[in-house]
């Protein structure tokens, strides 16, 4: 009876002992992780990549609410905004911080060295200096890289196969976007003397609505649209102009065919969110990010609207369209 009384005693000291750790490991377990999120793009274009994002994390066994939180923000195409919206994101006390497009990662980047950055939609990575290579990026800096080539000669094949006599292309470019510039001199160097280059810049929508004059009046057969969140957000814009003066575009990404661009080649962007989850995922399982190489894209996708080209008169040949990755009505 004694022994019996002492055991019963023994197991409710070390109950005692062992419910406040109990507890704590169960807190432990049961914390968030925040998420934050910043996007030079619309809300409309940020909700279709933070969508493909949380797909990702899904997948990887994350919920909201039970596991992680995501803080999200987007500039509107307003590159001003940026500065302002990291530094909120960052109060926040952020675990890691995903990053689209490159005026964003450029600005979390000067704005921590400490916080995991994560990037998607990046641009070259290497020629921005976000990593220091792509198979050890070193810093806090990793991700989802959206340039696997330079594809200056094949956009200019396209537009050869695709318009008969093709000598004047229009680029667009955003004075405000910090890869613009190497753009126009691979589009230019890819040209030599084939092909008239004319650069048009726009800084915000009126700007591009103004831009359609010079193009027309420089006489340019085709636009080239790159990737940039105010020409992403003004994508249907640029689509519904180009139609009303019968003009091919081609993106870089499938988005603005979607909405009435005649054409894209180049990654799907959308599904790179869904990739930077696996990045997120190791970061916050203790991975360094500098330790991650950067993926790089191996697909890449030629999208045409069939309708647009209707609309603007341009028969394609069959040879083009059997090529074609996605043919949209």
């Amino acid at each position: 009876m004694v022994n019996r009384r002492r055991r019963f005693l023994a197991t409710l000291a070390i109950g005692a002992v062992c419910a406040p750790h109990a507890s704590l490991a169960q807190r432990q377990s049961s914390k968030l992780s925040r998420i934050g999120y910043l996007d030079t793009s619309s809300a409309s274009i940020a909700s279709v990549r933070l969508d493909r994002l949380r797909a990702g994390l899904r997948d990887l066994g994350y919920a909201e609410g039970r596991n992680i939180v995501i803080e999200a923000r987007w500039a509107e195409s307003r590159y001003e905004r940026l500065p302002g919206l990291a530094a909120e994101l960052l109060d926040l006390k952020l675990d890691v911080f995903v990053a689209a497009g490159p005026a964003a990662i450029q600005v979390v980047r000067q704005a921590t060295t400490t916080l995991p950055i994560v990037f998607a939609a990046s641009g070259d990575p290497l020629s921005f200096g976000f990593v220091h290579s792509l198979s050890r990026p070193g810093g806090n800096v990793t991700g989802v890289s959206s340039v696997g080539a330079d594809l200056s000669y094949k956009y200019l094949d396209i537009l050869r196969e695709a318009i008969p006599g093709f000598s004047t292309v229009a680029v667009l470019m955003n004075p405000a976007h910090p890869g613009h510039p190497d753009y126009l001199r691979n589009i230019q160097a890819a040209a030599r003397e084939t092909v008239r280059v004319l650069p048009i810049q726009a800084a915000n929508a009126g700007q591009i609505e103004a831009a359609f004059g010079v193009i027309k009046q420089g006489r340019a057969q085709a636009l080239i649209v790159p990737g940039d969140g105010l020409f992403f957000s003004q994508a249907r814009r640029i689509a519904e102009l180009a139609v009303q003066d019968h003009l091919p575009t081609l993106f870089s990404t499938r988005e603005p065919v979607q909405v009435g661009a005649l054409m894209s080649y180049g990654p799907n962007l959308a599904e790179q969110f869904y990739r930077a989850a696996t990045y997120v995922d190791k970061i916050l399982k203790g991975a360094p990010p500098g330790d991650l190489p950067v993926e790089q894209p191996t697909t890449f996708e030629l999208v045409i609207n069939l309708k647009t080209a209707k609309a603007i008169g341009l028969t394609l040949r069959q040879e083009m369209l059997l090529r074609a990755d996605v043919l949209m009505d």
